[in-house]
């Protein structure tokens, strides 16, 4: 009976080892490839609970969700020979989970390695054929540039709107307006499917640092306040310039409006002597109002002449002023 009961529980551990050996369960966010003796027998992409043969099969399990590589450093030249440094990094995922295990042994490390190295060469060939200025522009948005036709002959056939060719599809003469695409998406058109044979995708490539080596920040920044300097010697040329033409046209018309004052008040001035005269000729319009008036005026010649101490006059006897002192009036 002991032995009975000993067996009894020894059969049900096994059976509970078997079983847990036989199930295995592939979650949400991964795949699940099962191997027996090597050899990949079966994958799965959907999230469940599923059997495998104990101790004969084995269960990988890979990552599906996106996956992030931070790229190093690099230093590349542009079409027009100038070098900048660049630090990108990659989102990445694995899409067949199959060919991800051959030939990459489901390894991260390993398909890091690749990735580095389809992006790098990308990176390379996309801003060869790049100036540094297209470079610097498309880094965010796309830009609308003049080429000439040199340039034209230089762009990428991806890079010309379709307004840019004739009807049997020529390139236009130079001087169109050509885009130059985000330097994302052409990292991404420049990488195309060539992740595909190790069961991966590159969803994006991000530019970190676009910069110029350091041995060339200097020399460019100070060509850079040499421009803005000589860019606000123009802009304050050109005010001073204004600001003269308009004192210039200030003063003009300060002039013209106080000759025309000045006129204005001379003919008002004028005026009024003239309808002085006229109401005095008309007050003295008789002699004997004209010879008041006459004497008025040498009475008031004579206060004048003995002013500031001056006490002596010399009067002509027929004078009226000096009939008055002789006592004729």
């Amino acid at each position: 009976m002991k032995k009975t009961k000993i067996f009894l529980i020894i059969l049900v551990v096994v059976v509970l080892i078997v079983g847990f050996e036989s199930m295995y369960t592939t979650k949400e966010n991964e795949y699940s490839v099962v191997k027996q003796f090597g050899k990949i027998v079966n994958t799965n992409d959907s999230a469940g609970l599923r059997f495998k043969t104990p101790f004969i099969q084995t269960v990988n399990y890979v990552p599906k969700a996106t996956q992030i590589y931070d790229l190093p450093a690099s230093e590349v030249i542009t079409s027009d020979k100038k070098t900048m440094i660049v630090d990108a990094y990659v989102l990445w995922q694995v899409t067949d989970a199959k060919t991800y295990t051959q030939t990459l042994n489901a390894s991260s490390t390993t398909a890091q390695g690749r990735i580095d190295v389809i992006v790098y060469n990308a990176i390379k060939t996309t801003i060869s054929s790049m100036s540094q200025e297209e470079l610097i522009a498309s880094r965010d948005s796309a830009v609308i540039i003049e080429a000439s036709e040199s340039e034209v002959e230089d762009i990428e056939t991806n890079d010309i709107q379709a307004s840019d060719t004739d009807e049997e599809g020529n390139i236009i003469d130079a001087g169109e307006e050509v885009e130059v695409i985000v330097i994302n998406d052409r990292l991404i058109q420049c990488i195309g499917d060539q992740c595909k044979q190790y069961g991966i995708e590159i969803t994006d490539v991000k530019i970190k640092t676009l910069d110029l080596p350091n041995e060339n920040k200097e020399a460019v920044y100070q060509r850079m306040i040499t421009e803005r300097n000589n860019i606000a010697a123009a802009y304050k040329a050109q005010g001073e310039s204004e600001a003269q033409i308009i004192r210039n046209t200030t003063d003009a018309e300060v002039s013209i409006m106080i000759s025309e004052a000045q006129a204005e008040a001379d003919a008002i001035v004028a005026d009024g002597e003239a309808q002085y005269m006229s109401i005095l000729s008309e007050a003295y319009n008789d002699e004997d109002k004209a010879d008041f008036y006459l004497f008025s005026l040498q009475l008031d010649t004579l206060k004048e002449s003995v002013m500031n101490g001056n006490t002596t006059i010399f009067l002509d006897a027929d004078s009226p002023i000096a009939q008055i002192f002789e006592g004729a009036w």
